[in-house]
């Protein structure tokens, strides 16, 4: 059985083949979009939450603002990677659903890579825990108070490594979510099989 010229033939030029130009470059702008859009409304319930119910326990307010937020922040995705990067006509039902599937997929993998990471990220910088400390006493000592308190922040191991793990996750969940939209959410009944 040959395979038609415009196929490509190795498993490279399969994955790159899924990228074509300027569908992720669409996808990468809209994402920036979603995210700043999923972290102010996640900012906004956490602040309604927290004047409704109490801001002694944020431990428990941050998941429930989470939670509150996901639905609205997927439906606001949806219809940016519908109209901007995917361009599909109607089905508006099914790929909605269809794109709760592939965010709904993708968490455990990236929680469980999150986890992991950061272990592993905390592993390592806390060999370096003496050379992190002066750096952030460098940085620190030329700012005021509030970045100085933030750079203090971050310069701890564990905020550290879970800043750098959810950096790294990120990316690969961004690659994993446009190839998850375009062959599920998305699909035609020509990119559905191949």
């Amino acid at each position: 059985m040959t395979q038609p010229h415009n196929q490509p033939r190795s498993l490279w030029q399969r994955f790159v083949h899924l990228f074509p130009p300027g569908q992720f470059l669409n996808y990468l702008a809209v994402g920036i979009f979603n995210t700043l859009f999923g972290y102010a409304t996640y900012v906004f319930f956490f602040t309604l939450l927290s004047a409704l119910i109490s801001a002694h326990h944020p431990s428990l307010l941050a998941p429930l603002a989470a939670i509150v937020s996901t639905p609205l922040n997927i439906t606001v995705a949806y219809f940016g990677y519908k109209i901007f990067v995917f361009k599909t006509h109607g089905n508006y039902l099914a790929e909605w659903l269809r794109c709760f599937g592939v965010y709904g997929v993708g968490m455990l993998p990236g929680l469980i890579a999150l986890s992991a990471l950061t272990r592993l990220l905390q592993a390592f910088l806390n060999n370096h825990q003496v050379r992190l400390d002066r750096l952030a006493f460098i940085v620190a000592s030329h700012l005021s108070d509030r970045p100085h308190a933030f750079v203090t922040h971050i310069a701890q191991v564990s905020t550290l490594a879970g800043y750098l793990a959810g950096a790294l996750v990120q990316g690969f969940t961004v690659i994993a979510s446009f190839v998850g939209h375009k062959k599920v959410t998305f699909a035609t009944k020509s990119t559905a099989v191949s």
